[in-house]
């Protein structure tokens, strides 16, 4: 049989109390354990954990269904690829290592049945954004993230599910794609005049959208999965992508 589908999915936010986080996590498990014979990758493009880190000896607690069933895909041949998003960058090695994900970076350049495609979470391409490029530094810094491994679990998970859902309540979701005045949008743009792109697929902006670059590349931004769970799926026989959702 054929492996011809390949999944785009982002912004799960496993453990977000905000939405139902055991039903969540529970859908999509179950999405995980649907995936056809015919699947060849999936792509978990950032964010799918509301908040990750792991110790020298200690993994977050939780999360049993989802990693079992990303387990399984890997063992049945099933290419696995994790991005570290703004919730979920402190990975050291246990998902690689113990559940067979393949750590990527964006922005990753690759090529899927013969098309050229241009993968990440989404964050921290805005440059104008100096608030976010400084929490993003500091987030990244390997001497910090030392530093806070000391810190016991419980106080470290308290604080960070704390601000996560202060912040999500905050914001709501009344947040609409943009289209062409998304910062994202013309970073693409940007960085198809250097390189062939077909296709561009981000998440982190949780409102699902795509449009047309200059270039004709088709640009696509992943939905997420607290009010909503709309993915992609690109068929490397017919060269198509479509729009799918779990709901």
């Amino acid at each position: 049989m054929d492996k011809n589908l390949v999944y785009f999915v982002s912004d799960v936010h496993l453990g977000l109390t905000v939405g139902g986080s055991s039903e969540r996590e529970r859908r999509f498990a179950d999405f995980l354990k649907a995936l056809p014979l015919q699947t060849k990758a999936v792509y978990l493009l950032g964010d799918i954990f509301d908040f990750w880190f792991e110790y020298r000896f200690v993994v977050p607690k939780g999360f049993v269904r989802t990693l079992g069933a990303l387990a399984d895909l890997a063992d049945r041949g099933v290419e696995v690829y994790f991005f570290k998003g703004n919730h979920d960058m402190w990975t050291f090695g246990y998902l690689e290592q113990e559940i067979g994900l393949k750590l990527l970076h964006q922005p990753y350049l690759t090529e899927i049945g013969g098309k050229r495609f241009c993968i990440g979470h989404g964050d921290g391409f805005d440059k104008t954004d100096k608030g976010y490029q400084f929490l993003k530094a500091i987030f990244s810094c390997r001497i910090l993230q030392r530093l806070l491994s000391f810190v016991h679990p419980g106080a470290t998970f308290s604080v960070a599910h704390r601000w996560s859902k202060h912040n999500r309540l905050t914001k709501g979701t009344t947040y609409k794609f943009k289209g062409a005045q998304e910062p994202l949008f013309s970073y693409a743009e940007e960085f198809e005049k250097q390189n062939k792109v077909d296709y561009f697929v981000f998440g982190h902006l949780h409102t699902p959208g795509n449009i047309k670059t200059s270039g004709g590349a088709e640009f696509y931004i992943l939905g997420e999965w607290i009010h909503g769970c709309e993915y992609l799926v690109f068929d490397t026989q017919s060269g198509s992508m479509s729009w799918q959702s779990s709901s």
